[in-house]
């Protein structure tokens, strides 16, 4: 049984528009959020080095800050075993993640995980296949600090497009936006479905919710994009 609350686009426009939530505009620019009072505004070149190299020890720092500023308590467990990916696009500020599975089992196929996203921060879009593990994996996303905007298929949303970095949006499936705040909750549309997030103008930390994962099932929409 669903107890979920059903929003049309409209009002989910509405709400963000009367709670401060930032609703987007049309442009061919790449219009992150206007960040609020004492939100640091991150550049990719913040966490490379002279030679490229990611600097994850700076990524994580902007994580556990972004903590601190949600008042999210970071346990010993995030800090052993939080991941951090900038999916090798060199663009980690627009195009990134940290992460952490709290379960997975494959035994009986459900999955728990975390995601943290930094302000205009998304995912690289991605699907999931079957594998010889397991079928491709079903998954739905609550906020629980801050705000994101999924993407998924379905009928574009134009006014939302220019959320997509620009590096991203020529190769992006997913057309289709609808923003989440906090406890509202988005489901993914069709199994293998392509789809991805972009974290609000505070960052995001999301609960998601899912069927068991097998990263061999993993497929990127963009070719350069990797684990």
């Amino acid at each position: 049984m669903q107890h979920l609350p059903s929003f049309s686009r409209r009002s989910l426009l509405a709400a963000a528009a009367g709670t401060g939530l930032a609703t987007c505009r049309a442009s061919s620019g790449w219009a992150a959020d206007t960040a609020p009072k004492g939100v640091p505004t991150y550049q990719s070149a913040d966490f490379y080095d002279a030679d490229g190299n990611f600097l994850v020890d700076r990524a994580r720092k902007a994580y556990f800050d972004m903590f601190e500023r949600f008042g999210y308590p970071v346990s010993e467990t995030i800090r052993r075993d939080m991941w951090i990916l900038d999916f090798q696009l060199g663009d980690f500020a627009r195009v990134g993640m940290a992460g952490i599975f709290w379960l997975n089992r494959q035994d009986f196929g459900y999955f728990g995980h975390e995601i943290y996203l930094l302000p205009g921060q998304m995912i690289a879009e991605h699907q999931h296949v079957a594998t010889d593990k397991g079928p491709p994996k079903m998954e739905s996303w609550q906020p629980r600090r801050g705000m994101i905007y999924t993407f998924g298929e379905g009928d574009p949303t134009p006014e939302f497009l220019d959320k997509i970095p620009p590096s991203q949006r020529e190769l992006v499936h997913s057309r289709h936006c609808q923003p989440l705040g906090i406890d509202e909750i988005g489901h993914l549309n069709r199994l293998k479905a392509w789809h991805f997030m972009v974290g609000g103008p505070e960052g995001a930390l999301v609960t998601e919710y899912g069927t068991f994962h097998d990263m061999d099932g993993l497929r990127f929409s963009n070719p350069n994009a990797a684990l």
